[in-house]
């Protein structure tokens, strides 16, 4: 075996030297760049709050068709679904049981007119006798209470006829108005004017402008009532002027024409805490029908100098709502912050925040607290469309 020798122990201390050193060398690599992170600034700028109410759609006029008398349905003279006019006619009730109401009230005018002729000759020919006291003067009290017995009697069959009439007028049933007509509830043959029988025998409708009714809550109601009375009045008259609700209809789309309120009812409904508007809109193409639902556009008011961030940097975590910001050094840090209205994907926030804050948009995951990153600005372009 070869042996180690002190002149061989400077060699070998040389080769154990360089080959530490070598080592601890290798041990000091440089760490990873920062990652790249996008970011949006915090946007500040006036912003309209409007909300949405599920409104039902109500004819400008809903007049129901009733039988206001009893009979077999005679006659219907339209077309479901069609134009009518004032005065056209729509349906007829067989009028042969009221005419005969009629002759019989006629005949029973003619008796009573025959008593009145016989009570006024009777008092004709007493008066001159009961002025030579040739008779009584209690016969006389009697010839004149027999006339005005007589008379009254005339009045009452004279109005018992002119309401038999006007019984056999309502067997035909004419509009009360130009409108479009909808589906009959009753059939030729059908007995109606009674319950259970049909008594409102179908309904006209015009058209040409539409009521929506719809119910606002409590808050919503004085945070709208507010923001009315400080406007100034010529701002609330030129609104009103050119529309201030607008319609979303079922398919999403937005209705041409604006509207305004009607009214508001007197009112908050103890058990629901909402109060009913009614607002009028102009409907020229007759698209809107009565019974539509659609939902009310209101504009509750203008968030002057808003702070907005899009919707998707928010974390939630029970409740609390938080953001990745830029701080010192490009340094990560989470941020609660408090929520006001959200406006399609973008975020108002109420408090947390500062204008041009950078807030992390894209790697919510990724990052965390006190990881330092480099931060690339990018412009945010809401994906959602602004329907108003």
């Amino acid at each position: 075996m070869k042996k180690f020798t002190i002149a061989t122990f400077p060699v070998c201390f040389a080769l154990l030297f360089t080959f530490v050193f070598v080592s601890c060398g290798e041990d000091k690599t440089p760490p990873p760049p920062p990652q790249d992170i996008t970011v949006v600034n915090v946007l500040q700028k006036d912003v309209p709050i409007y909300q949405e109410f599920v409104g039902q759609v109500y004819g400008h006029a809903d007049i129901p068709i009733r039988a206001r008398v009893t009979g077999f349905l005679h006659g219907i003279h339209f077309e479901e679904g069609s134009t009518v006019t004032k005065g056209q006619l729509l349906y007829t009730i067989d009028p042969e049981p009221l005419k005969a109401q009629v002759a019989a009230t006629e005949s029973q005018l003619a008796e009573a007119k025959t008593q009145l002729a016989k009570a006024l000759s009777d008092l004709n020919r007493i008066k001159p006798l009961a002025d030579i006291n040739a008779v009584s003067k209690s016969d006389l009290v009697a010839a004149q209470a027999e006339y005005d017995a007589s008379q009254a009697y005339v009045d009452a069959m004279r109005s018992n006829l002119e309401f038999t009439k006007i019984q056999l007028g309502y067997c035909w049933m004419k509009s009360p108005l130009n409108g479009t007509i909808g589906k009959t509830q009753a059939r030729i043959g059908e007995f109606v004017g009674q319950e259970p029988n049909p008594v409102i025998l179908n309904t006209v409708s015009t058209t040409d402008s539409v009521r929506v009714e719809f119910f606002l809550s409590e808050g919503d109601y004085i945070r709208l009532a507010r923001e009315v009375m400080n406007t100034p009045q010529e701002t609330r008259e030129a609104s009103r002027d050119e529309g201030t609700l607008q319609l979303i209809l079922a398919d999403g789309s937005l209705f041409d024409h604006k509207g305004n309120v009607n009214f508001i009812n007197r009112e908050v409904d103890p058990q629901t805490g909402a109060i009913l508007i009614e607002a009028s809109f102009p409907n020229p193409d007759r698209l809107l029908r009565p019974g539509q639902y659609a939902k009310v556009v209101v504009k509750l008011k203008n968030a002057k100098d808003a702070l907005i961030i899009p919707q998707r940097c928010l974390s939630e975590l029970q409740g609390q709502y938080s953001v990745f910001v830029i701080g010192e050094n490009n340094t990560i840090a989470a941020q609660q912050v408090t929520l006001g209205s959200r406006i399609g994907d973008m975020q108002i926030i109420k408090s947390g925040l500062d204008v041009d804050d950078l807030v992390v948009i894209d790697a919510i995951q990724k990052v965390g607290t006190g990881m330092v990153v480099n931060p690339q600005v990018v412009e945010f372009e809401s994906k959602s469309e602004t329907k108003y």
